[in-house]
């Protein structure tokens, strides 16, 4: 049966890329679709220290870049489409977007995933108004003010430290009686100034009225309230796996990832997920990538094998 693509990859991210240069070198027409930015979270992302290859490390819309441009060049065509739903037709797929529908003979699921939430008072109402959850996006709007990051994992300290150039003085705040992230990382922000880093701390509400002023927050074990005067939040307490549109196709983790095989296969034929939108991704870029080359490699014997 004709097609409009052999293979279509949901998500222009590291997994989706990756999965993208390697189906289309292998000859098989291949369309990426990207509901948000071209490059998924790694546009997002200020400097990446643990990405192979990069001595010094590599700025995340820079390795963005350069992965479209060689998917692009090896023949992958990257368009902006949100994906509503697939549909399994057994030899062929149907890609539903908002903009109509698509055939192919394969599809790897590489969506990625979007920041968890706080779920506090203020949260929503002050959204791009003082909180935020990308500081290499948003960080300049608040350029020398004090500031909360909510979450001391790798992404939170890394958040503070690129926050503290803009000249903003930082509290990381912590649910966790212990922070989350690398040693590394918790060395600079130990040996920074401008950092202090509040654990078995829970944030209770955002303050303000046309602009973030303060977060309320409660000390886990004494109960204490106190309130930090702040004019932004940057929020990166988690991602959740972005999988909602296949509840009606594939059976989902609790958490909303996708069970897979040793070769990224699903539980219906032809349909692969990569990323951080597997069962028990670690939700890193190196991790990523493979998941992708794996996916792209037995998606295209399962091609060969119809």
């Amino acid at each position: 049966m004709f097609t409009d693509y052999d293979v279509i990859i949901i998500g222009s991210g590291c997994a989706g890329l990756a999965a993208g240069i390697y189906t289309s070198r292998a000859g098989l027409s291949t369309g990426i679709l990207e509901k948000g930015g071209m490059g998924g979270e790694m546009m997002s992302r200020q400097l990446i220290e643990n990405y192979p290859g990069f001595a010094n490390g590599v700025m995340g819309p820079d390795l963005g870049s350069a992965m479209l441009a060689q998917a692009s060049n090896a023949g992958a065509e990257v368009e902006s489409g949100e994906v509503t739903g697939v549909q399994d037709k057994g030899s062929y797929k149907i890609v539903k977007t908002l903009n109509g529908s698509l055939t192919c003979k394969g599809v790897i699921i590489a969506g990625g995933s979007h920041p968890r939430l706080l779920q506090v008072p203020g949260e929503q109402e002050l959204a791009h108004k003082g909180v935020f959850y990308c500081a290499t996006c948003d960080g300049v709007l608040c350029a020398g003010k004090p500031v909360v990051v909510a979450g001391a994992g790798d992404s939170g300290i890394t958040e503070a430290l690129y926050l503290e150039r803009l000249g903003c003085k930082v509290t990381i705040v912590e649910l966790m009686p212990q922070p989350k992230a690398a040693k590394i990382l918790l060395d600079r922000a130990a040996a920074n100034p401008n950092l202090e880093i509040s654990c078995g701390t829970k944030i209770e509400a955002i303050v303000g009225d046309e602009w973030v002023s303060a977060v309320d927050i409660q000390d886990v074990a004494t109960g204490a309230r106190s309130r930090l005067e702040a004019g932004g939040i940057f929020v990166r307490i988690g991602l959740i796996p972005n999988t909602q549109f296949l509840q009606d196709l594939l059976p989902l983790d609790p958490g909303g990832q996708i069970p897979v095989n040793a070769t990224m296969e699903t539980a219906v034929p032809g349909i692969f997920a990569a990323g951080d939108v597997r069962f028990h991704s670690p939700a890193q870029m190196a991790t990523a990538v493979g998941d992708g080359v794996t996916a792209a490699m037995a998606l295209g014997r399962y091609l060969a094998s119809l």
